[in-house]
């Protein structure tokens, strides 16, 4: 496949944890959480998004927002489970998203924030001006995602390489 073709990254926060008395990585979802996740998920279906390979922080609280929201989705992308999104700063989510493999067009990386929102805004070097204002005003709130699309190959992912082209989160 040639490395010049259009792609896209979802950027989709965790859904709304709980706070039990656990390490941070075990924390669950809260009720919220459990509603919101698979509405997300419908909405990326809606949205026509169909990513290849889903990339998911190791957290909890993570791995089950995956579980309601893959459900949502027409097809199940292959799934891999990356400690290294765990809290993850920007440079550190762009280094991972560099290895993904040039066959896949569409990927889809579920993670926490202040990274997301930072990566989001990290890749976009132009932006929808409502999906940035709507961003920038909800602060990425759990259970949203971003969408960025680019051309060229996973290894070329940098700051500023794409444009944010659509933003959602669950209490607009």
């Amino acid at each position: 496949m040639s490395v010049d073709v259009p792609r896209r990254i979802v950027l989709l926060r965790h859904a709304k944890a709980d706070w039990p008395q656990v390490a941070d990585h075990e924390r669950p979802l809260a009720e919220r959480g459990r509603k919101d996740a698979p509405i997300a998920g419908r909405r990326i279906a809606e949205a026509g998004l169909t990513p290849e390979l889903t990339l998911c922080s190791t957290a909890l609280r993570t791995r089950e927002t995956w579980k309601l929201v893959v459900h949502e989705l027409p097809r199940r992308p292959k799934t891999v489970y990356e400690e290294r999104l765990y809290d993850a700063p920007v440079g550190q989510l762009i280094e991972v998203i560099n290895e993904t493999p040039d066959d896949i067009t569409d990927l889809m990386v579920l993670g926490h924030n202040p990274g997301m929102h930072g990566l989001a805004d990290a890749l976009a070097g132009e932006a929808d001006e409502a999906a940035k204002e709507r961003m920038d005003r909800g602060a990425f709130p759990t259970s949203a995602f971003a969408v960025v699309t680019f051309s060229g190959s996973w290894k070329s992912v940098e700051l500023g390489c794409g444009r944010l082209t659509s933003f959602w989160a669950p209490h607009e």
